[in-house]
């Protein structure tokens, strides 16, 4: 009898593990499959109204254009997409980004276009995080002293267009020049560049003017820089901001008389709507009309052809954001909960961009060229190379 019994609970025990074994199998293929079937979540968090619109429009076509050349799936996973307008307001930004963190639970924000706006976003990314790609705001600070492992760039820093001009400038032989710029971190950065690369070439920065962001009441300003006679100005504007400042500039007379310079962003996106006042004008910046690279060249007639819109440098950067994103999902075939081999796999990333390709710096920034340009009908056509290989100092930054 005692033989029988334990020969029975022993097959009880038996058929238990079996159950056990193939319901904790079946569990964990459940999962699997489950895992294999996630969407990787962007967030978008770009200005859709405003000055900068037009801006946050062309990075996400940028970006949805090479998700969509990879068959919309990014590390064997489909990309869901959710959008917050940040309507360049930095007392918004905190809660913008919680929203799509924590009630969206995105994989990775992709954001934003204004400096400010993007400090509040990098504090509530390194508070939960969550990995982020800035496809344009170049404050200095992102890259320098609040760098992390899941902070990335696919645009710039402030420092880098401005202190690409400063060399620019100082080697035509200028000795006295003037800035000009909205008080505001992307302005007071690239001012801060551009001055850094000049005078350690012997020239001088003689005034530093500016007005509060978005004014563009620049008439006072001009009638002052053409009382102090300056041999050239730099600016830096952007967006609508831009069309009016060059517009004003060419009214007053001053387009023969006193040598205009600027960071990029004063050109780009903004040619149609200048017109015949914008034309010579010479920028730098880290892209450029007429490079003539094959992937320049692919790009620009997938993006016409798509959006029927020629693309600009912010188009480029959200298209790139987009390559840096799939760096990171192919390392972990799409598993976006191995946070640490995705910023690894980013941060080792070779980029093959419209813009040339460029790698990272420690800090996350791109090193990369930066292209002297000057306005020729609607285009910003190269005319040289600045700097190349230009990369931030990352000052601050501990990573």
């Amino acid at each position: 009898m005692h033989r029988i019994i334990s020969r029975g609970l022993a097959l009880a025990c038996v058929a238990a593990v079996s159950l056990a074994v193939a319901t904790g199998a079946a569990a964990q293929s459940g999962a699997q499959q489950g895992a294999a079937n996630a969407k990787i979540k962007v967030g978008f968090m770009l200005p859709y109204t405003g000055t900068y619109a037009a801006l946050g429009n062309a990075i996400e076509n940028g970006f949805r254009m090479y998700v969509d050349e990879q068959g919309g799936r990014l590390g064997g996973r489909e990309v869901q997409y959710f959008k917050v307008d940040d309507e360049s307001d930095p007392a918004k930004a905190p809660e913008n980004a919680t929203k799509l963190i924590k009630r969206d639970q995105v994989d990775v924000v992709i954001g934003t276009v204004h400096s400010g706006v993007q400090m509040g976003i990098v504090k509530v990314a390194k508070e939960n995080n969550t990995l982020l790609i800035i496809p344009n705001a170049g404050a200095d600070e992102a890259t320098g002293p609040l760098c992390g492992p899941n902070i990335f760039r696919s645009s710039f820093s402030n420092w880098q267009p401005g202190y690409a001009m400063g060399q620019v400038v100082a080697n035509r032989g200028m000795k006295r020049v003037v800035t000009l710029t909205w008080k505001y971190a992307a302005g007071e950065q690239s001012v801060r560049g551009f001055k850094e690369a000049f005078e350690a070439k012997g020239g001088k920065v003689v005034k530093e003017l500016n007005l509060p962001f978005p004014n563009v009441e620049f008439q006072a300003l001009i009638t002052e820089i053409a009382s102090i006679k300056p041999d050239a100005v730099f600016v830096f504007f952007a967006g609508g901001g831009a069309v009016k400042f060059v517009k004003d500039w060419a009214a007053a007379g001053l387009k023969d008389r006193i040598p205009l310079y600027a960071s990029g962003f004063l050109t780009d996106g903004t040619l149609e709507a200048q017109g015949a006042a914008a034309q010579g004008l010479e920028t730098t910046l880290h892209y450029a009309d007429g490079l003539q690279n094959p992937r320049d060249q692919r790009f620009r007639l997938a993006y016409a052809k798509a959006f029927k819109l020629q693309p600009d440098v912010y188009a480029v950067q959200g298209y790139d954001a987009a390559q840096m994103l799939a760096a990171g999902a192919a390392a972990v075939n799409g598993d976006m909960s191995r946070k640490n081999d995705v910023y690894k796999a980013i941060a080792a990333a070779r980029i093959d961009s419209p813009r040339g390709v460029f790698t990272l710096s420690r800090a996350h920034n791109p090193v990369q060229d930066f292209y002297l340009r000057k306005v020729q009908g609607n285009e910003n056509k190269v005319s040289g190379i600045a700097v190349k290989a230009l990369a931030d100092p990352a000052r601050g930054c501990r990573l």
